[in-house]
This record gives structure tokens, sequence and C-alpha cells, in this order.
């Protein structure tokens, strides 16, 4: 891991190199994935240029389009009938699923719908001094869209994290996305998950293509949603970016990230823990930041202790070398500096008083306090969704919650005393604008 003493001149020019590393410009792709791009396409397009093709072609061409890249890209030789996984299939997961599984998704569930609930907006109306009224308004979006990932791992609690904020906003109709693979909709535990909450609708199509389809619509077989949510690999994120505008979109995601925050009260094992933790998702970014400078060696030997007892451990070594960092501050004022300049996607303070050190901290996108919680509580259980957001954007983005699966509208309801007591201001910024049709509405009204 990278050692960086925030304490030295010329620590600023370090800290903003592993700031960007962790926003990568969406451009950079590895040898075997530019192996498999000119094997598909037959010449070397950059990321941004395959989602560009795939996204145009799934637009004019439909489901057609869906099935040729689901068979090129993920291998899967699919009819456009057997696109949508059947309620038969869905219902025959739930009944051979575990029990014992099946009542821990329903506890995690009653977990989120009751956080995400009570944030809820709700509408708000004002009288004015005419006998008026002024309302906002709050409706759930129709339909929704969810992406599952499906390459390495399967993820039920993606479907956790999605799925129900979007319920608790009352959002009808969820359509998720997974990859044809046996962690994506092949998935007996996904499948089980989905059938579990009560969505009805799985795809088997991921990437580019399956945020296409949404995006688009393919008539029938997949009717077009209203805003996409939910993590993906490279090709995924760029996608959604491409067809924001035609759709809402949460967020633009890259590599999950973690900043520790530790002090001498921080026990080294814990911290060498949550570290590999993040970089186990492979890419991911694990930072600890610490003005106690000797918790940087026993952090050290305990992150290389624990590698060497996990099953994805040498992934997580990978991502610890490329993506991993010791940061030494002067103090807790400097630790929250930098942190804000960081401005994470997951932030653990876990050193003493963390409340009192969150109150200098504006950039985050989930916060955990204090030894006992983890980032894992958040990534499956409390309630807060764990879609978040990464390289650096928690400085103006925020995380997915039942909020974003509404959309408001302004109601404003004038009385004729009303009208009269404003007319005058009305028609003076009109005319000033040289908006004479819009002084005249309000004048004729009153005679």
């Amino acid at each position: 891991m990278l050692r960086i003493d925030a304490r030295q001149p010329g620590a600023a020019a370090a800290i903003d190199e592993l700031r960007q590393r962790l926003a990568p410009e969406g451009n950079v792709v590895s040898e075997a994935g530019r192996r498999k791009t000119i094997e598909v396409f037959g010449e070397p397009l950059t990321p941004v240029q395959v989602v560009e093709r795939i996204c145009r072609e799934v637009r004019e061409q439909g489901v057609d389009a869906v099935l040729e890249y689901s068979a090129k890209l993920d291998g899967a030789e699919l009819t456009a009938d057997q696109l949508r996984v059947p309620a038969e299939e869905l219902k025959a997961a739930h009944a051979a699923a575990d029990p014992e599984f099946l009542a821990t998704v329903q506890r995690i569930r009653e977990n989120i719908l009751r956080f995400q609930t009570a944030i809820l907006h709700s509408d708000v109306e004002i009288p004015t001094p005419g006998g008026g009224f002024l309302r906002q308004r709050y409706l759930p979006l129709a339909r929704v869209g969810i992406c599952v990932p499906g390459g390495a791992a399967a993820y039920p609690s993606t479907v956790l994290m999605t799925a129900v904020p979007a319920q608790a906003a009352g959002v009808q109709e969820l359509a998720v996305v997974a990859p044809p693979t046996k962690f994506g909709s092949y998935n007996q535990d996904l499948l089980a998950t989905c059938h579990e909450i009560g969505v009805t609708e799985v795809y088997r199509a991921g990437g580019a293509q399956a945020v296409a389809a949404m995006a688009y619509g393919l008539g029938d077989r997949l009717p077009q949603v209203d805003m996409i949510v939910g993590p993906g690999n490279l090709f995924v994120a760029l996608a959604k970016k491409h067809v924001y505008g035609e759709v809402d979109i949460d967020s633009i995601a890259g590599p999950s990230e973690v900043i520790v925050i530790a002090d001498e009260n921080t026990p080294p094992e814990h911290a060498a823990a949550d570290l590999i933790a993040q970089a186990e998702h492979a890419p991911g970014s694990a930072v600890l930041i610490t003005w106690h400078e000797p918790l940087v060696a026993e952090v050290n030997v305990a992150v290389r202790q624990q590698l060497e007892e996990l099953e994805r451990g040498d992934l997580a070594r990978q991502s610890l070398e490329e993506f991993g960092a010791f940061i030494i501050v002067n103090d807790r004022d400097h630790a929250a500096q930098i942190a804000d300049l960081l401005a994470t996607e997951h932030l653990h303070i876990a050193c003493a008083e963390p409340e009192e050190l969150l109150a200098k901290i504006r950039c985050a996108g989930a916060v955990f306090l204090g030894p006992h919680s983890p980032v894992p509580v958040g990534d499956y259980a409390a309630g807060p969704s764990h879609v978040l957001p990464t390289g650096s954007t928690a400085r103006f983005a925020s995380g997915l919650s039942s909020n974003d699966f509404l959309r408001s509208n302004s109601v404003i309801s004038w009385s004729e005393q009303d009208l009269k007591q404003n007319a005058e201001d009305i028609v003076r910024i009109a005319e000033k604008e040289g908006l004479t049709a819009h002084a005249a509405t309000v004048t004729r009204r009153l005679g």
C-alpha cells in the first residue's frame, strides 16, 4: 500500500494523484478487455465507443441487438421468449430456497423499509394571505429499472438495497436486469429474493445492452422505464451516463471505496479487516488516515496476516497495491480536511469520539461511527441503501434513497384577492422582460 505523509511538503500532489486514480476517465481498459473488444467489434474501441455503439444498436434494432450482445459478450444464446424470467421459475427458486435465507431477506427488508419510509418526503401546503394555497406534491415514479451485477458473485443485497427503497416510495413497477450467468439471472438465491420481496419482472440481460434496453424500451418484451438505478462494471456506468436524459439515473459509479480514520484506540486487526473488506471488491479502494504513526506499521502487519487467510486474498492484495494508501496527518482536524478532499463512498470513523470528528466532515456517501459499525452493516442490513457515490463525487452527490424515486411538482391555487395583491409586481417584471402577453393575462382578469 502507498504511504503518504501528509505532514510533509509535496504530499498534496500525492493525495491528488490518489484522488484521480479513484475517478477514472472511462477509457482505461485491460489487455484482456482490449482483446475481447477486438474480437466482438473488429477494432480496438475504447469503452466509451463500445457503449455508444451498443446503445445505438439497441435503440435501432431492439431485442435482436440485446440478444446478439448477450451471445457475444456473455456467451448466452437466448431467444426473445427467454429474455424474461418466467413467473414459475421465480416461484420455484423461492420454494427451493433455504428458509433461513428467506427469513434473513425478510428481516433486512423490514430494516430497509423502516428507515426508507421514515425519511420519505411528504406533501407540504401553506396558505396564502388572500385565502388560496401553495402546495409541493410528491408522487412516486411509475416504473424503475434495477441493474444487478452477476459477473464474479451473486448480489441479492443489491436487489434489497434498490428495490425496497423504491417500494417505500410507492413505485409500482420494478424491472430487474441481471446478466445471464450463474451469478446473475440464473442464480437461485437472487431469483428467490426477488420473489420474496414482490419483484415480478426479472430479465436475463446485463452490461450496456441491458441499460439501453431499459432506457429505450423493447416494446412489450421490456417496456421503457423512467429511472435506472444500481451498480455495475465500467460499461454499465458509461451506459447509464449515455442514456441520462432519456431516463433518470442514480449515479455513475466507479470502484468501491472506504476511508478508515483511526487512532491509538483502534485495534489494528479491526482497521486491517475494514481495509481488506473493501479491497475484496477487486477493484476496491481502501485508505487509512491516522495521526498515530505507529498504527501504520501495526495495520500493515495485520493486513498481510489476514490476506493469507482469505479466499479472495490475492484479489484484495492487488486492489490494495493499486488503490490502497496509508495517510499520516497532523491531527484530527487535518484528518477531517483530507477526508473531505477525498469525499469517499464509505467513511468509517473508528477513532475515539467519532461524533465530534464527524461534525468537521461534510463529504462522504455513508458514514460509519465507532467500533461496532463496520461498513458491511450498511452493505447488508442497517437500512440506508448501499448504492452510494464514488470517485470523490460525494462532495456533490448523495446515496440512493426512497426520495430519489419521487418526482415533485408545485401546485398554485390563488384567490382573486391573492392575484390583486400581487398583480402590480407581476406586471412590472413581465414588462421589464418585454413579455407583455404575460402581463396581459393578469390585467385582463382584473378588469
